[in-house]
């Protein structure tokens, strides 16, 4: 007996402009799966809903997964220079770019006798469903009830018509179909039970069902890994399954996909290549108050988490957790420690709680374990204007500027969670001059001593030795010499060189800032200290 063939998964969302974090678990845990058993991580666009699938929210949703650093080995790119590629031998790996061969597929499963037209309007099939459901307990119908086939008056009458007609797959009237779930176990279904679906619209584009199930045998995809909000459609496409490797109406030698493929030039499946063996169901992801996560519960798109400054790494930790957890019991795992120990037949059968308070504080663990370098190279998106509004430094930095960021990181690391938080900072360390907070002015500049304390440290800091023991000295000597407490001489100090009553550490923070900026700004804040004394009296 031959080993079996190293997994194939996918991820295939249908490009609605951002990733939501349920949809990017289930990302994690294809990839995680393929890399643990040394198979293929694919990544498709299901993009043939033209009202919603932009190239913009494509572009989008590349780059997030991008992001994300879940490395795909087939499946869409975005190139350097902006244009939209794809690498791997089993492509197009957008749906949109494929219809020719839903069209093959619907063609040949016609010919097959597999499927019936469906004229019916949506009010007509609203009424026909509304009169099977009031007949029900008067016998049994000649038919399942889910059953929409037009009996053949009917049909020729609405084809004079002219009417557009879909096409719907004819399901089994009996019997039942199982499948085997890696989270769920077997999970089984009567037929009588599963309506017919609707397999090409009247508008002659693919459905779901066939466009995901004709791709999915195509592409060879070996386990099918998603949420569980799609179980309910499982049942018709393992009967699709069945059908699009089974033998092909026009030359039974070969199976249908593969004269399909062969007819609209696209590449053929490599000939190991089954249907997909198995399923894995993931339960959904929550808020802390087990409702479905929504933006009531704050961020819930991985583009929002990148905005505000989550590590990639530390998201990729955390979703792994939602409904999955190693054998020791570890939290804090890397990407080789997750991949090693990551397994789909361990995830849970429960609703998953997305804690987002959580999430930030593994974010500011794994921030504050950075080195300096690496951490100021990731600060500069949030100061270059890319993930904020002003534009603090350049891309790359000025060596000036990157002397001041790395300066900052030290002083910074400790009190931050997210890396959006340096903005907080940042300003008054990279403008030359600092603004005043109204708030900070109104607090700490009318008290008692804190016109003497700037004049004072504007004397002291001109002569001083530019360190931080020395700058400390020196401050720390003017509580005496003015007979305060050190605070009252801090705090104004503090408002003036950086602008707010919270900064980093003072005495690093002088010295950072050097000493003209410092000098400069102190003789700033001193005219706005006294005329905040004269208005507090």
């Amino acid at each position: 007996m031959s080993d079996p063939l190293p997994p194939r998964v996918r991820f295939c969302p249908a490009p609605s402009g951002w990733l939501h974090v349920g949809s990017v678990r289930a990302a994690l845990y294809n990839f995680l799966h393929a890399r643990h058993h040394g198979g293929s991580f694919l990544f498709r666009i299901e993009d043939t809903d033209a009202a919603r699938a932009t190239e913009d929210s494509m572009r989008s949703m590349i780059e997030a997964l991008a992001w994300v650093g879940l490395d795909w080995d087939e499946g869409p790119l975005v190139a350097p220079d902006g244009t939209l590629g794809e690498r791997g031998a089993h492509g197009p790996y957008r749906q949109s770019q494929r219809a020719e061969l839903y069209a093959e597929v619907t063609r040949r499963l016609e010919a097959l006798g597999a499927t019936y037209p469906d004229l019916r309007t949506a009010e007509e099939l609203e009424a026909w469903r509304a009169s099977h459901r009031s007949g029900a307990g008067q016998g049994p119908p000649v038919v399942k009830a889910s059953r929409f086939e037009h009996d053949a008056d009917e049909l020729a009458r609405l084809q004079a018509e002219g009417r557009p007609a879909s096409l719907r797959l004819r399901t089994p009237e009996s019997g039942s179909v199982a499948v085997d779930d890696l989270v769920r176990g077997e999970v089984r279904w009567d037929w009588d039970q599963i309506s017919d679906p609707v397999i090409r619209r009247s508008d002659g584009s693919a459905t779901y069902p066939l466009a995901n199930s004709a791709d999915d045998v195509a592409q060879g995809v070996s386990i099918i890994c998603r949420g569980e909000d799609l179980l309910s459609v499982t049942p018709r496409q393992v009967l699709l399954h069945g059908l699009l490797v089974g033998p092909d109406p026009d030359d039974g030698s070969i199976a249908l996909i593969d004269a399909a493929l062969a007819a609209v030039g696209l590449p053929p499946r490599d000939p190991d290549w089954q249907a997909p063996e198995a399923f894995a169901h993931l339960p959904m992801v929550v808020g802390d108050d087990r409702k479905k996560l929504s933006k009531r519960h704050g961020s819930v798109s991985i583009q929002e988490f990148r905005r505000q400054g989550f590590l990639p790494e530390t998201l990729r930790n955390y979703l792994a957790l939602l409904g999955w957890a190693p054998g020791d019991g570890r939290e804090r795992l890397d990407d080789d420690e997750l991949i090693a120990s990551f397994d789909l037949a361990g995830v849970g059968r429960s609703a998953a709680a997305f804690d987002v308070d959580k999430l930030t504080a593994f974010n500011g663990e794994r921030i504050r374990e950075l080195p300096v370098d690496e951490l100021a190279a990731r600060l500069v998106p949030y100061l270059d204007g890319t993930e904020g509004d002003e534009v603090l430094v350049t891309d790359p930095p000025s060596p000036e500027q990157w002397a001041l960021l790395r300066g900052l990181v030290p002083l910074v690391q400790e009190r931050m969670q997210r890396l959006d938080e340096v903005q907080r900072y940042a300003p008054a360390f990279l403008r030359d001059e600092v603004e005043l907070d109204p708030a900070s002015v109104a607090k700490v500049l009318p008290k008692a001593g804190s016109v003497e304390a700037i004049e004072a440290a504007a004397e002291l800091l001109a002569e001083v030795e530019w360190t931080v023991p020395a700058i400390e000295q020196a401050l720390r000597g003017l509580s005496a010499q003015l007979g305060i407490g050190f605070g009252k001489v801090a705090q104004p100090v503090r408002v003036a060189v950086t602008g707010s009553s919270v900064s980093p550490p003072l005495f690093e923070s002088i010295e950072l800032l050097g000493r003209e900026r410092s000098l400069a700004r102190l003789a700033a804040a001193l005219p706005v200290a006294r005329q905040a004394r004269v208005d507090a009296e």
